[in-house]
């Protein structure tokens, strides 16, 4: 596990649906981008998960899915969201978000459900995807 780093840029990112996912950088602002998938869904970013990754090697981008953490509206709160989080959407906004940052490719760290992202993204568009790390996978 490596030292904690707090994020040094965070914000939301509109991605439709009257949906808005929250999203945070840490780590090295020129490293090696790695986009952590969280589990759930339903859960969020839990603040370790940047131990995982060298900060002074990786650009360490966190996304909270659809309804999920600071993601909004929460899914809880408002039911009628739940149509439109699917997983193609969800695989549209990890893709907006690359976009949004400015990230050609980038490696993939799935926990649980996020291995399931990460497998169906990097089917989507395996140019953008170096390398995947996947942990407690499920199906």
């Amino acid at each position: 596990m490596y030292e904690m780093t707090e994020p040094f840029a965070t914000g939301f990112l509109s991605v439709g649906d009257e949906q808005e996912i929250y999203w945070e950088t840490s780590g090295n602002p020129n490293g090696t981008p790695v986009l952590h998938l969280h589990g759930g869904p339903g859960s969020g970013l839990n603040r370790n998960y940047r131990r995982h990754f060298d900060p002074k090697k990786y650009l360490i981008v966190g996304l909270e899915q659809r309804g999920c953490g600071r993601s909004r509206p929460l899914a809880h709160k408002d039911l009628s969201k739940l149509v439109s989080n699917t997983t193609q959407n969800l695989i549209a906004d990890i893709e907006a978000l690359r976009t949004h940052l400015n990230i050609e490719s980038w490696f993939l760290f799935g926990g649980s459900w996020g291995t399931t992202l990460a497998l169906v993204y990097a089917e989507a568009h395996p140019a953008r995807v170096q390398g995947l790390v996947l942990a407690a996978v499920t199906m």
